[in-house]
């Protein structure tokens, strides 16, 4: 017969891995608003650079979020410096 305690995924290591996936959502959730949010504020209004990054973060999550800090935030602070 099986013991209540072996029934239950969430003992110490499984707790502590459940913590770490939502540890890590929501840091990636976070990151990717604040990216968001950089761009649509930050971004010149001219041309259509603003419109094209903000659905590329907004449709890729975290790969669009990584390439608009990676890509385009330094070349945007290096000409305008914002």
């Amino acid at each position: 017969m099986l013991s209540p305690s072996m029934l239950s995924p969430f003992d110490g290591a499984g707790l502590v891995l459940l913590g770490g996936l939502l540890g890590l959502g929501t840091a990636g959730t976070v990151f990717w608003v604040w990216m968001l949010i950089d761009c649509v504020t930050q971004e010149p209004a001219t041309g259509d650079e603003r419109l094209a990054w903000t659905l590329v973060i907004a449709f890729t999550h975290l790969v669009g979020a990584f390439a608009y800090l990676f890509v385009r935030r330094p070349v945007r602070i290096r000409l305008h410096g914002v």
